[in-house]
């Protein structure tokens, strides 16, 4: 499958979006086994501390549940009281499209028959913009129900949605629901379902996102962050009790130097003198950074969820906890690195983008490329001109006989840099000799401490050469040429890194250094007509 031509489906979907759409669907592939997945198995730090945190709570005792995301406006005033408009500044509110009343003028129903020749059932059309109106048809299945119901094409049902500005002049209406700012916003009700079918104590956790309107985005700021929040319901717990619970959760995670602070200024939700900061040594900073809050949920929004218990809360911030585990200074560069971090590949990842840009694709064409190999392993130092067999076979129902060649006078089978080897050092792609050069001592640093590709300059060329054969003989092709002269380029020697690398190497100002006198050449005869038998 060739790279799509981005620019060009950019300007003709400017011009026509649906022919567009329609004609860059030839573009893909819709049959054959064509991919072959690749390990590149790599968790996310973020997911790997979740999970270690899961665990722990669990060893702990605790129930693992779901607290709900989305939260009615009204739980904040139940939760906050008097303190609710300032905590209202903070938070996210969902609002939804007003889906409009469309009619049908004249003058509409003659652009619909300019689009769709000869329409004429615009009572049912009608029909299905009330009932879209009123909800009984979801925008996801709006245009599907345009053509199963009216009997027209896809692309006709997307123009007549195009005519109707009304559908692209819809704004957000807000309404009362809010992504919650953190999770105990959730636990209340839950809670107050949970007392009346739980024996005490209830001991549970969650693990979710949550979302807060930040007035700035920076390196200890996000929209949306992960938190794991538990709560104790029991008939009896101390303040002291709460405390012990944190360490010991902290404990389990690695972390033995931890600082309780109790907050001068205490949220509405938590009882007076009861809300204590958490802190942890950052590894790099060497200060204190805080990671969490606890403490133990006011009796007043208790009573207003008829909750006849005390409540211990704990909430971890967990992107702030892995800060500290890593010694990151920067919370956007830890959970989105692609977008804050520099990229940095190894030396190893590099040696792994490194490929031949064509190789045999049949079994026979890689027995062709390894008999090439073999024979310049073989006779490389033999004075030329001189040609040596290397395959007799059949190749596509044809006969072929491949041959390494050197036809010049006074040189060998197989140039000085035959078999160099490509390695990667500091970033760096270089051609090494397999011996000799031992006073050099760059190529003595690379072959020592740099990492090996595993190619060398005849293998990928082999492969080449064994795949124009294969081209040949399927097209009926009765001879083929393939000479490489002295390499400067990796495509000389059919090989091709791939597009990050090479991005990688022009940002990083580093180099590709393959220069080297291969002068190899590989002759193909191939029969006329196919085998018969």
């Amino acid at each position: 499958m060739a790279k799509l031509d981005i620019r060009k489906i950019r300007a003709n979907a400017a011009k026509d979006y649906e022919r567009a759409w329609l004609e860059t669907a030839e573009l893909v592939e819709k049959r054959g086994q064509l991919l072959n997945l690749v390990d590149r198995r790599r968790p996310h730090a973020l997911f790997e501390l979740i999970l270690k945190i899961r665990r722990a709570l669990l060893e702990l005792g605790f129930e693992e549940v779901v607290v709900p995301t989305i939260v009615e406006r009204g739980e904040v005033f139940n939760q906050y009281g008097p303190e609710s408009p300032v905590i209202l500044d903070r938070i996210f509110f969902l609002a939804g499209l007003d889906r409009p009343d469309i009619g049908l003028s004249k003058r509409r129903m003659q652009q619909i028959q300019k689009i769709i020749p000869k329409f004429k059932d615009f009572k049912h059309l009608q029909d299905i913009f009330r009932r879209y109106k009123r909800g009984k048809i979801s925008s996801d299945d709006f245009v599907e129900t345009m053509v199963r119901e009216l009997m027209i094409g896809e692309s006709q049902a997307t123009a007549l949605i195009s005519l109707f500005k009304e559908l692209k002049e819809l704004k957000p209406v807000p309404t009362s629901l809010t992504l919650r700012s953190h999770i105990s916003a959730g636990w209340f009700s839950l809670l107050r379902e949970m007392v009346k079918r739980e024996p005490l104590p209830i001991q549970m956790f969650s693990i979710g996102s949550k979302f807060r309107r930040e007035q700035q985005l920076d390196a200890t700021h996000l929209y949306d962050s992960w938190t794991a929040s538990l709560v104790v319901v029991a008939e009896r717990m101390s303040l002291e009790d709460g405390k012990r619970l944190v360490k010991q959760l902290l404990s389990k995670l690695g972390f033995e130097n931890v600082k309780l602070v109790v907050k001068k200024g205490t949220s509405k939700y938590y009882a007076p003198r009861t809300e204590f900061e958490v802190f942890i040594r950052h590894l790099k900073m060497g200060e204190y950074v805080e990671v969490g809050d606890a403490g133990f949920y006011s009796p007043v929004p208790l009573s207003k969820y008829d909750i006849p218990y005390h409540v211990f809360n704990f909430g971890m911030g967990i992107e702030r906890l892995l800060m500290v585990m890593t010694g990151e200074t920067d919370i956007r560069a830890l959970v989105y690195p692609y977008l804050y971090k520099p990229t940095v590949l190894s030396d190893t990842k590099l040696a792994g983008m490194l490929k031949f840009e064509r190789a045999p694709e049949s079994e026979v064409g890689k027995e062709i490329a390894q008999a090439i190999v073999r024979i310049a392993e073989q006779r490389a130092d033999e004075p030329s001109p001189c040609e040596f067999k290397a395959f007799v076979g059949r190749v596509s129902g044809r006969r072929v006989s491949v041959s390494v060649v050197e036809p010049e006078s006074g040189t060998k089978l197989i140039g000085p840099a035959g078999f160099n080897t490509i390695y990667v050092h500091d970033g760096n792609f270089i051609g090494v000799p397999p011996n000799g050069w031992e006073k050099d001592r760059f190529l003595n640093t690379v072959r020592e401490w740099g990492v090996s590709t595993g190619i060398r300059y005849m293998d990928a060329f082999a492969a080449l050469a064994a795949h124009e054969i294969e081209q040949a003989a399927r097209r009926g092709r009765r001879k083929v040429k393939v000479r490489v002269r002295a390499v400067k380029l990796l495509s000389d020697i059919n090989l091709v890194l791939d597009k990050a690398a090479q991005r990688y190497i022009t940002d990083k100002k580093k180099r590709i250094d393959v220069r080297g006198p291969v002068f190899t050449t590989i002759i193909a005869d191939i029969s006329k007509t196919r085998a018969t038998s």
